[in-house]
C-alpha cells in the first residue's frame, strides 16, 4: 500500500509524527479532568418552597398541591412527586431521558408564575434546583470549638466561607448547625391588653423602625452627594425604647409591653464532631471542574486556615478525591499490569527481543493519542474511559502483532529485505486487520446510541475502545513496518548465540508439540463432527440457562470506607431527647 511505503521511505517523517502525536496525548493527558464517573445530569428539576411555621397538612393544601397541580401539565414530565414537611414543600419533576434539561426548567417556571397567586402571600417564593452531580459536595468539613457558638458562627461566615468560596473551581458553601445572635421580644399578653395595643401594631413598629433606605441626592457645588435614611437598630436599649403609641401624650415604648433580650436562636439542628458540638460545612465545586484539583486546593486552604485560627479545630470529614483518586489508581496499575503482561505474552510467543520491542512502543503509542482524543472531546479520565483503556490494551497489539509476524514470515522464507519484506507484509494482511477492526468496532459503536443513563455511561467507555482501535490500526500500518525494516537489520547484524540460542531452541521444540496436539484436536473435531456439535450446543444451552440466575442492577456495589448510621425516632420527639440518644449512638461506634 502507498501509505506503508511512504513511512518506509520516510523513517525521520514517520518518527517526527509519531512524536508529535505522543507529545500532544501526553499534554493532554496532564490537562484531562479527573473525575469519579462520566458527567450524568439527570433530567429531574426539584421545586422547594419554604412557608415557615405551618404544619404539613397545611403546607400539603396550600402549597404542595397547587404546584403539583401545574407541574402535571409541563411538556416531558415523566413523574411528580412531592414531599410536605414542617414549613418546607419539595415538589420534584423527574422528565424523560434526553430532555434538555434548560429547557425543562424554563417550562416549569413558567407553570410556576401561573399559579404563584395561588401561593399564601407569606410563603417564599418557590426555588428550582437542577439536580447535577456538579452539585453534591465534594469536601465535608467539621469546625468546632471552645469560643462563643455566636461569636464560631460569626467568624466562619465572615471569615472562612469567603476564603473557601474564593477558591479556584468552588462554586458555594453551605454551613450546617452552630449558633447565630437573635434579638428577642417577647410580648406580654396582659401588659398588651391593657395598654389596649395590638399584637399587628407592634410588628408593624418594629418593621418600619428598623429600614435602611436611600433618600435620593443632594447637589453641593460641585459634587452630587447620595443621602441615606439609616434607621437600624444598633442596640437591644434602642428597640426598647421604640414608641408604639401615644396614650393621653404619654408614650407607650416596646420596653413597658414586652422583655427584649440579646441572646441565640433556638437549635433546630445539632451537628457534632467527635463527640463536641461542632458546624459542619459542605463544598460544592463548580460544574466541569476537576473534582480532585478543587478538592486538593480545599485542604490546602484549611491548612492555611488551622495555622492562622488556633482556636478553631478544623477537621476534614469526607473528601471524595480521595476515593476518586484511589479508584483512578487501582484501574491505572490494573491497566499497565496488563499491558506489562501483553509485552511478556507476545515475547514469550515471538521469542524475539527486537520484535516484543516493536510491539511494546506501539502500545503506549496508540494509547497516548487516544488521550489527545479524549482531550479534544471534552471526555474526563473517570472509570468508564480508563476502563475502556485496560480492554483496549489486549486488543491494540493484535494489528501490531499480525503486521509484524507476516513480515517476519516473508523475511525468512522468501528472503526479501527489510524494506520491501515490510511492505510486502503489511500490505497482504491489511485488508485482513482493516476488516478485524472494524468488526469490533461494530460491537462497540452502537452503545453509543443507547438512551438513558446507560448511555450516558458507556458512550465514553465505547469511545475510548473505538478511538484506541483506530489509531492501534494505525500505528499497525505505519510504525510497525517502518520500526521492523530497522529491525530485521539489527537481527541480521546479531545473529542468535549462547543462552539465546539455546532458549530459542527449547521454545521452538515446544511450540512444535503444541501446533501438533491442536493438530491432532483439529483432525478429531473434524472426524466427529455431530459429537463436536452436540458438545457445542450443550455448553450454548448451559450458557443461556446460567443468565437467568444472574443478579441484575443499575450500578455496581462499592466500598468508599464511610459507614453511615440513620436512626428515626418518633414523629414529634423533641430535639433535645434526640440528642442525648444520638450520642449513646455515637458512644458505641466510637
Amino acid at each position: 500500500m502507498n501509505i506503508t511505503r511512504f513511512a518506509i521511505q520516510r523513517p525521520i517523517f514517520t518518527t517526527m509524527v509519531t512524536l508529535i502525536v505522543v507529545i500532544i496525548g501526553s499534554i493532554s493527558l496532564l490537562r484531562l479532568p479527573i473525575d469519579l464517573m462520566p458527567d450524568i445530569t439527570n433530567p429531574v428539576v426539584s421545586i422547594r418552597t419554604e412557608y415557615e411555621n405551618a404544619s404539613p397538612e397545611v403546607i400539603e393544601e396550600l402549597v404542595t398541591r397547587p404546584i403539583e397541580e401545574a407541574m402535571a401539565a409541563v411538556p416531558g414530565a415523566e413523574e411528580v412527586t412531592s414531599n410536605s414537611s414542617e414549613g418546607n414543600s419539595n415538589v420534584t419533576v423527574k422528565f424523560t431521558w434526553g430532555t434538555d434539561i434548560d429547557v425543562a426548567v424554563s417550562d416549569v417556571r413558567d407553570r410556576i408564575d401561573r399559579v404563584i397567586n395561588r401561593l399564601p402571600d407569606d410563603c417564599d417564593r418557590p426555588t428550582l434546583f437542577k439536580f447535577d452531580f456538579a452539585s453534591m459536595p465534594i469536601v465535608f468539613m467539621g469546625i468546632s470549638s471552645e469560643m462563643d457558638p455566636v461569636e464560631m458562627r460569626r467568624l466562619i461566615e465572615d471569615q472562612i466561607k469567603f476564603r473557601i468560596e474564593s477558591i479556584n473551581g468552588v462554586a458555594s458553601m453551605t454551613i450546617f448547625g452552630g449558633r447565630e445572635r437573635e434579638v428577642s421580644v417577647d410580648v406580654d399578653p396582659y401588659r398588651l391588653r391593657a395598654m389596649g395595643v395590638s399584637l399587628d401594631r407592634v410588628m408593624t413598629v418594629l418593621k418600619r423602625a428598623n429600614i435602611n433606605r436611600p433618600a435620593g441626592y443632594v447637589d453641593q457645588g460641585n459634587l452630587e452627594i447620595t443621602i441615606r435614611a439609616p434607621g437600624e437598630f444598633a442596640s437591644v436599649e434602642e428597640i426598647r425604647e421604640t414608641v408604639i403609641v401615644v396614650r393621653d401624650g404619654v408614650p407607650v415604648r416596646i420596653g413597658d409591653i414586652a422583655t427584649v433580650t440579646d441572646g441565640m436562636n433556638r437549635i433546630r439542628r445539632v451537628a457534632r464532631m467527635d463527640g463536641q458540638d461542632s458546624v459542619r460545612i459542605a463544598v460544592m465545586r463548580q460544574s466541569g471542574a476537576n473534582t480532585v484539583q478543587v478538592a486538593a486546593r480545599v485542604v490546602e486552604e484549611v491548612e492555611r486556615l488551622q495555622a492562622e485560627y488556633h482556636n478553631l479545630n478544623i477537621k476534614i470529614i469526607v473528601n471524595s478525591a480521595d476515593y476518586i483518586n484511589n479508584s483512578i489508581a487501582n484501574v491505572s496499575s490494573s491497566a499497565l499490569l496488563g499491558g506489562g503482561l501483553a509485552v511478556i505474552l507476545v515475547l514469550l510467543f515471538l521469542r524475539n527481543i527486537l520484535s516484543t520491542l516493536v510491539i511494546a512502543i506501539s502500545i503506549p503509542v496508540s494509547i497516548i493519542a487516544t488521550f489527545a482524543v479524549l482531550y479534544l472531546d471534552g471526555l474526563t479520565l473517570n472509570l468508564m474511559t480508563l476502563g475502556g483503556l485496560a480492554l483496549g490494551v489486549g486488543m491494540l497489539v493484535d494489528n501490531s502483532i499480525v503486521v509484524l509476524e507476516n513480515i517476519y514470515r516473508i523475511y525468512e522464507e522468501e528472503g526479501l529485505e527489510g524494506a520491501d519484506a515490510a511492505e510486502k507484509g503489511t500490505n497482504e494482511v491489511f485488508a485482513a486487520i482493516i476488516a478485524s477492526t472494524l468488526t469490533t468496532l461494530v460491537v462497540f459503536l452502537p452503545l453509543t446510541f443507547i438512551e438513558g443513563m446507560a448511555g450516558l455511561l458507556f458512550r465514553e467507555f465505547a469511545l475510548v475502545v473505538a478511538f484506541s482501535l483506530i489509531c492501534s490500526l494505525a500505528a499497525a500500518v505505519l510504525l510497525v513496518p517502518m520500526l521492523a525494516t530497522r529491525m530485521i537489520r539489527l537481527q541480521r547484524s546479531e545473529p542468535r548465540k549462547g543462552f539465546v540460542k539455546h532458549a530459542f531452541d527449547a521454545s521452538e521444540a515446544g511450540f512444535r508439540a503444541m501446533e501438533n496436539e491442536y493438530k491432532a484436536a483439529i483432525h478429531w473435531c473434524l472426524e466427529h463432527r455431530w459429537t463436536t456439535l452436540g458438545v457445542t450446543f450443550l455448553l450454548l444451552l448451559g450458557s443461556i440457562t446460567l443468565m437467568g440466575k444472574i443478579d441484575v442492577e443499575q450500578m455496581p456495589k462499592t466500598d468508599e470506607g464511610n459507614l453511615q448510621v440513620n436512626a428515626e425516632m418518633e414523629v414529634g420527639i423533641r430535639l433535645g431527647l434526640m440528642s442525648e440518644r444520638m450520642r449513646e449512638l455515637e458512644m458505641m461506634i466510637m
